[in-house]
């Protein structure tokens, strides 16, 4: 074997204007929400470990360092290639593109975009370089929409991490810290760079680190500090136990396991969080998050804990980690259910907006003792809060981020703790009614922007689904729960068939409504909800410049939130008609569509919103 060369190296050392490639069997870029979402909360949370609203720019060099792994390189005369670390190091420049966005026109931020993108030679390239993501990763640097021509993981998997990342980032990382954070994670973040001077030594070096040596995780110290506090004729029979229990919930490239018990230990026990103040110490729900393992041996006394015994630690592998393992399991599989008729369709709504919060709050209410019918009716009441709560925040504008959102759901998750259904009803529904979310009203200026249209279509979705399930009890339905031929949620949201896409209305010509003064005018009407519509893909390349009366027809068969817009549905669709006097919504034709049109359109998805997402139901379905 030749030298090998082994360096701890900041993120600027490792990436500044260099130029990587990156070999075919590591090509694939394959992290998920939850490997960002550990990576963003991890280098967060050490940011705000040293930072202090106090300290000037130059103090950063004194702050700790944070340690991000290894990566593993080939320098041969074909260049250098990374073996190993590529996950790390592409997601690392999806966070620099996104803070390069945070930090555009602010002076006070130095240049830091030649750790993503440089030029030598005059050869403009990305510094990791592979030619199938280039035109992707163009298109997140340039702040633009990015299509794919065909479903490749690499890309999807690009453009769903950097929307991951865009929602995970703390909001109250973006004003003075912003400059801060950057400096700390471009100098102080290090990787220990592993060079290898051929591709069969930088080979057998990963192969002997990925194959070796390898440390217990978390899961299994937690069952080794388990097993030894219990009677020892009880070990084998629950070590059996436990590991049955978490291969029923295992997944190729997943960690179910971890993501489960950090779930649960905070649904059921986390008393404190790191409060929202500079320089504030983590709760145990952040320790829960980071090493359960130590947490559960420091609090095992705990009154709420209970593990003073032999008997309590078998008692909590055996009927509290089974009982819990099971009902996350039960969650998961609704999260990705196609069955929407369930009380349980909630949670797949929330899933879909990308909500991993919800997990613990559904968690929170329910015990070892409770029915399965109480398990269920908890399981309701909860998935429907979150509906309202996500759904009303998208409407006003509000984020629903995870960094912006897991105070607010810690406080909800610790109220909620173990709670009958009636109780729990009453908590949830006071929350949404209550002090600030009771002004989350649903506005008549809800409309499109560059930032809410993931989640604008998801609102869409629903809406255009509850047209398409007819009067509540209409004998004529179909056992689907649809009027006949319409499409519902999943087909909507693009999750079956042929995708569907926010369409206007309005073709974007404003020299077609003189009524507008400026421009500005006609895109913030042309924006609003009320001229929105899914429609199927390349619909709007082949009619949407159309004038409305030359469109409007073509519109039949779409889906009845769109044919409403014409006479068809009011005159050859029974079920709608009694979808209509069912409800009393005010839908109408229009043989033209005016600025007047808009703002009544806007009215009635606003009315159907206020129906779909109503507080009194959560009272209702818990005496129901």
């Amino acid at each position: 074997m030749r030298p090998i060369d082994g360096k701890a190296k900041s993120i600027s050392e490792l990436l500044k204007d260099k130029h990587y490639g990156i070999d075919y069997y590591q090509r694939e870029y394959k992290w998920e929400r939850k490997q960002v979402e550990d990576l963003v909360g991890d280098l967060t949370s050490a940011f705000r470990d040293a930072y202090d609203e106090s300290h000037l720019l130059p103090e950063v060099a004194n702050y700790p360092g944070y340690f991000l792994g290894s990566v593993i390189m080939s320098s041969t005369d074909k260049g250098l290639y990374i073996i190993d670390g590529q996950q790390r190091l592409t997601t690392i420049s999806l966070l620099l593109i996104h803070l390069y966005h945070l930090a555009l026109g602010r002076e006070d931020v130095d240049p830091f975009i030649d750790l993503v993108f440089s030029s030598k030679f005059g050869q403009k390239s990305f510094n990791l370089d592979v030619p199938d993501r280039t035109a992707c990763m163009s298109a997140l640097l340039a702040g633009d929409d990015f299509t794919p021509e065909w479903a490749d993981e690499s890309i999807s998997n690009l453009l769903a991490r950097y929307d991951d990342i865009r929602h995970l980032f703390p909001e109250d990382l973006t004003d003075r810290e912003l400059p801060f954070i950057v400096q700390w994670l471009i100098h102080k973040v290090q990787m220990v760079e592993i060079t290898a001077y051929s591709d069969d030594d930088a080979y057998e070096i990963f192969e002997t680190m990925n194959d070796r040596g390898l440390k217990l995780a978390p899961t299994d110290m937690l069952k080794s500090y388990l097993l030894v506090n219990m009677a020892p004729a009880e070990r084998a029979r629950l070590n059996d136990a436990w590991r049955r229990q978490l291969a029923g919930m295992a997944e190729p490239g997943r960690e179910y396991d971890s993501e489960f018990i950090k779930t649960w230990l905070r649904s059921q026990y986390a008393q404190t969080i790191r409060e929202r103040k500079r320089g504030a110490a983590p709760g145990d729900w952040d320790r829960i998050g980071t090493e359960f393992h130590r947490w559960v041996r420091e609090h095992a006394a705990d009154p709420e804990v209970g593990l003073t015994s032999p008997a309590a630690f078998a008692r909590f592998v055996e009927r509290d980690f089974a009982f819990f393992g099971t009902q996350y399991t039960r969650l998961r599989d609704a999260a990705c259910a196609t069955d929407l008729a369930t009380p349980m369709r909630f949670v797949r709504y929330n899933n879909d907006r990308g909500f991993t919060l919800q997990y613990q709050l559904l968690l929170a209410p329910i015990s070892a003792d409770d029915s399965d019918d109480d398990t269920t009716k908890k399981y309701e009441l909860v998935s429907r809060f979150v509906d309202i709560l996500l759904a009303r925040r998208v409407w006003n504008g509000k984020t629903i981020a995870y960094s912006t959102m897991q105070y607010a759901m810690f406080l909800v998750m610790r109220d909620i703790r173990r709670t009958s259904v009636a109780d729990l009803a009453d908590k949830l529904y006071r929350a949404l009614t209550e002090g600030e979310s009771a002004e989350l009203t649903f506005k008549t200026d809800f409309r499109l922007n560059q930032q809410n249209r993931y989640q604008l279509h998801y609102t869409l979705a629903r809406i255009s689904d509850f047209v398409a399930s007819g009067a509540p009890g209409d004998p004529q339905i179909t056992p689907n729960g649809r009027i006949p031929a319409q499409p519902g949620y999943l087909e909507l949201a693009g999750f079956t068939a042929g995708p569907y896409e926010i369409e206007h209305i309005w073709a974007d010509k404003a020299e077609q409504h003189p009524e507008f003064a400026h421009p500005y005018d006609f895109a913030q009407h042309r924006n609003l909800v009320g001229d929105l519509l899914l429609l199927p893909k390349g619909f709007n390349a082949s009619f949407g410049a159309l004038p409305y009366a030359d469109k409007v027809g073509k519109y039949v068969g779409k889906n009845l939130l769109a044919e409403s817009l014409s006479e068809a549905p009011y005159t050859n669709n029974p079920y709608f008609r009694r979808f209509l006097d069912t409800t009393g919504l005010p839908f109408k034709p229009y043989q033209q569509f005016t600025r007047d049109s808009i703002i009544e359109r806007t009215e009635l998805y606003r009315q159907i919103a206020a129906i779909l997402w109503n507080p009194q139901d959560i009272l209702d379905v818990a005496i129901a």
